[in-house]
């Protein structure tokens, strides 16, 4: 659990990810630049990826996030870009172990239902083609961005919540196919499988960069609760655990990262848009979450221990001054007998280099091994 089993590292956003009135004018100067200079890619990945890795478990670069979703003409830089990223890491020896892509929303199809009737919208289609043959001929996967949230948001009279939140108890069936559905996610994903093999791009595998559900919305957003982003991210993470693929791809395994970790309390529009983390920026849980996809869940929200009835962990107060957590910490590698060789310079745990990290790595050793 001390290190980060993942990383997506992001070069370049699409602008209207946030409202138009929030805009960051230089990110597709990035794209621009990565796909003229491969000079520009090189120097990236020497200062931004090489000092943090192998320290950091990084898997993957997307260049470009939702570029489709922009109203300026970034599209065409993607693959420029991605081909001089991919030759930058080629340059290294680590364009196997950190594969290149870039990440879309559920906007790029122009149909997603039935999911047999998956199609890529043909007005993307001179980006996607080299885009998808990239893909292919480097074993890179396509990654989506997919939230079942705002299909029931937007059509609560066509979408059942339960449907959005894996616990419908009827099937939806793809009358194409006679596959039967039991919730949006897994629609969705097979919706750009089809959408891949309707192109000819059957070897490329979905992965999900984001998916999950607020916790706190505006006044029409009635399903934004705790209630429903604990019970579909512990949902999600049960479905995806237990490798039970979709019902095109029974038994594929699928790599998703759930949106997000912290809630974006100055982030501007709806108040749903502040409110999809699983912490709020103090480090206290919003709610509990089940990691092992085995357990039940657990409301009670807890300042310093995250709790399910499976599991528990123990962190270091966000309120504890730092003198009090040096004297812990010291006292937890001595006297309290724990190991703390982890979190030592050089050691798979001493990143992030900080107290309340290392602090935490040792108060939870601590807890653990004298019984909880």
């Amino acid at each position: 659990m001390c290190q980060i089993v993942a990383l997506v590292v992001s070069l370049g956003y699409a602008m209207e990810e946030m409202p138009t009135t929030y805009r960051h004018p230089t990110r597709w100067h990035n794209l621009l630049s990565f796909s003229q200079y491969q000079s520009n890619a090189d120097a990236w990945l020497k200062n931004s990826v090489l000092p943090y890795y192998p320290a950091t478990k990084i898997t993957y670069i997307t260049v470009g996030a939702e570029v489709t979703e922009s109203s300026y003409n970034t599209s065409s830089l993607v693959v420029p870009a991605m081909t001089n990223v991919l030759t930058a890491l080629k340059k290294l020896g680590l364009h196997k172990k950190i594969k290149v892509s870039s990440t879309h929303s559920l906007g790029v199809l122009s149909r997603s239902f039935p999911p047999s009737a998956g199609a890529f919208n043909s007005s993307h289609a001179h980006f996607l083609k080299p885009m998808l043959e990239f893909l292919a001929e480097n074993q890179s996967p396509f990654m989506i961005d997919i939230y079942p949230y705002y299909a029931y948001r937007d059509s609560p009279n066509k979408v059942s919540l339960d449907y959005a939140l894996f616990q419908a108890s009827s099937e939806v069936i793809d009358p194409n196919t006679g596959l039967l559905y039991t919730n949006m996610f897994d629609a969705q994903i097979d919706a750009i499988y089809y959408a891949l093999m309707a192109l000819n791009f059957r070897t490329i595998k979905v992965m999900v960069t984001e998916t999950g559900w607020p916790s706190k919305g505006s006044p029409k957003e009635k399903a934004a609760t705790p209630d429903n982003a604990q019970t579909y991210n512990t949902n999600l993470i049960r479905h995806v655990i237990n490798n039970t693929g979709t019902p095109a791809k029974p038994g594929q395994e699928l790599d998703v990262y759930i949106f997000s970790l912290f809630n974006e309390n100055r982030k501007p529009g709806l108040e749903s848009e502040r409110n999809w983390g699983l912490f709020y920026p103090d480090q206290t849980s919003v709610y509990n979450l089940d990691f092992t996809g085995r357990g039940g869940v657990d409301m009670t929200t807890a300042a310093n221990v995250t709790r399910s009835n499976r599991t528990s962990w123990c962190i270091a107060s966000s309120k504890a001054s730092e003198i009090d957590l040096q004297n812990a910490l010291d006292w937890a590698c001595g006297p309290g007998n724990v190991d703390c060789t982890a979190i030592q310079p050089s050691q798979p745990c001493f990143e992030p280099d900080n107290l309340a990290s290392h602090a935490s790595f040792a108060f939870n050793s601590y807890y653990q091994q004298n019984g909880a």
